[in-house]
């Protein structure tokens, strides 16, 4: 939502002034230079990126014009079913949860929490590692290894679509003033109009350089900087889940480990002690 506000802060800021200034907007819509831009740039997209980059790009897009969802509200959900999971081991044993990480969808754990069970990524993360623990054939030093590898690969995956589209963006300009230059060639050879014709072509022209840093900086070059954003929000979920587990293989109870969990959060999510207490208490009840 605040991308389309955004954008229409830009649109009303950049024209709406050049409006008061007395500009004529209908000069600056010029269709063939915004062929021209898009299509230059859309051509070097495919040209300079390989097709599960071209996918990973077209997947991560959309997701810009949605909010956040890793809210409080989730890490509380992810805090609290860790600590069921890790309570149901401290009293029965690391095998009693075997049927939950085998099959997380009938779980009547994971069932709870609906939220946490729609997303894949974090199933997998969490019951791969549970699985590891069942099978207690490694060490916290090599679960902490192979969690940060893990975390360290879907870091470097998620920064796919934000440098493919920080390239996009920086290439803009380049293209706006690609089609700059078409428009003084075709004024050029335009040379024996009429002045005021020739005004009007110029004028044609220079709207591409006027486009193209447009598109750069206030719709494009944005984006980059919020699905960056929005990587470190999903890193920082399998962090929360990689510090708790750690701290139950350490010998922590859970109410400790799933506290270590809490501290890894970024500030404006993380739920105070009591809040995070109260919540493990109602999940636990129903």
């Amino acid at each position: 939502m605040l991308v389309i506000v955004g954008y229409i802060v830009v649109a009303l800021s950049v024209f709406g002034g050049f409006a008061l200034a007395g500009g004529h907007l209908a000069a600056l819509f010029q269709p063939v230079e915004l062929l021209m831009i898009g299509g230059a740039a859309g051509g070097a997209f495919l040209v300079g990126n390989n097709s599960k980059a071209v996918k990973a790009t077209l997947k991560a897009l959309p997701t810009v014009f949605k909010g956040s969802k890793y809210t409080r509200a989730l890490y509380m959900d992810i805090m609290a079913l860790l600590y069921e999971l890790l309570t149901k081991i401290r009293k029965e044993g690391l095998m009693s949860v075997e049927a939950d990480v085998d099959s997380p969808e009938s779980s009547p754990l994971f069932t709870k929490y609906p939220t946490i069970l729609a997303d894949h990524h974090i199933i997998e993360f969490l019951t791969d590692y549970l699985r590891l623990m069942v099978s207690g054939s490694m060490n916290a030093f090599e679960i902490e290894n192979l969690m940060d590898n893990e975390i360290e690969t879907h870091h470097h995956e998620g920064e796919v679509p934000v440098h493919v589209v920080a390239k996009l963006g920086d290439g803009m300009p380049a293209f706006g003033i690609v089609a700059a230059v078409m428009g003084v060639v075709h004024t050029m050879e335009s040379v024996g109009l009429p002045p005021a014709e020739l005004g009007i072509l110029i004028a044609h022209a220079l709207v591409g350089t006027f486009l193209g840093i447009l598109l750069a900086y206030g719709f494009v070059g944005p984006l980059s900087t919020l699905l960056e954003q929005k990587l470190h929000e999903s890193t920082k979920m399998f962090q929360c889940i990689k510090v708790t587990l750690l701290a139950s293989i350490n010998g922590y109870a859970p109410a400790i480990a799933v506290e270590f969990g809490r501290k890894v959060l970024f500030s404006t999510e993380r739920p105070s002690f009591s809040e995070l207490e109260e919540h493990v208490k109602n999940a636990k009840s129903r």
